[in-house]
Parts: C-alpha cells; structure tokens; sequence
C-alpha cells in the first residue's frame, strides 16, 4: 500500500565500494527493513516514485567521509526490487537527499517512521515510496 515509508539505520554502503560482501549485507540490510513494514503479499504494478534523505552525522562544513548520494542511490532500489515494486523500472521520479543530522530541522507533520530515526541518534535514511505524479502535470 502506497504511500510506504521505513528508515534504515546506519551509513549507507556506496554501489562504487569494492567491498561486495558488504555491499550485499547493507542491500540485505535495506530489503529486511522495509520487509519488516511492507503489509503486502506482493509487489506493486504501479509506477512509482521514490525519495531518498540520508541524514548523516559530520562535523559541519567537512562532509568528506559521506558518501555522495548518487552513490548510495543503486543498492537501494535493487533491495527494493521484487518487494515494493516489481522492478525499478516503475520507478518515474527519483528524488536523493542529504541532510546533517548536526543542522537545526523544523519539521512539520512528522511521519512515525521519519520520528523513529530522529530518536535513535544515528545516521539513517528515510525511504519513501509513493504513486508516480501525473507525467502531463508538469507543476
């Protein structure tokens, strides 16, 4: 059921690592948090579109130990395939984001999800997944 929202603690693992058993274990990782709030039997037909926020923790103004967020965008959708949506190519609109988790946030109408990563003090993402926009609306 859509919109589908998870958190997944922890830093993200890059695409481009060279550590591949690593690289499985944080896509096993992503699949086995949304698996543990999917209440479907199945994947969704529909398109989608999928927004990304990794809130990091850096000091601020030296972000050279995150990873670059079109990086950590592939493992992602493939831990999403098969379980949320059928394949990613149903994925229209893609949105990736960083945040610092040492930034000040006004943050109206909070999911539970978002409020849950917020309150374990870590580095996370937060991954939505929604009904693709309307591609004649251009607004």
């Amino acid at each position: 059921m859509l919109p589908f929202e998870f958190i997944v603690s922890g830093r993200p693992v890059s695409h481009q690592t060279k550590d591949k058993k690593r690289l499985q274990a944080w896509k096993e990782q992503v699949r086995q948090a949304a698996k543990a709030r999917w209440c479907l039997d199945a994947p969704v037909g529909d398109f989608v579109r999928v927004i990304i926020t990794h809130y990091y923790d850096a000091p601020p103004g030296d972000e050279s130990a995150v990873p670059d967020s079109d990086n950590i965008v592939k493992p992602v959708r493939d831990a999403l395939n098969g379980l949320i949506y059928v394949d990613d190519y149903q994925i229209t609109d893609f949105v990736s984001r960083r945040r610092n988790l040492n930034a000040s946030f006004r943050v109206k109408g909070m999911s539970t999800a978002l409020a849950e990563g917020f309150c374990r003090g870590e580095e996370f993402l937060h991954i939505l997944v929604e009904i693709a926009p309307d591609p004649v609306d251009l607004s």
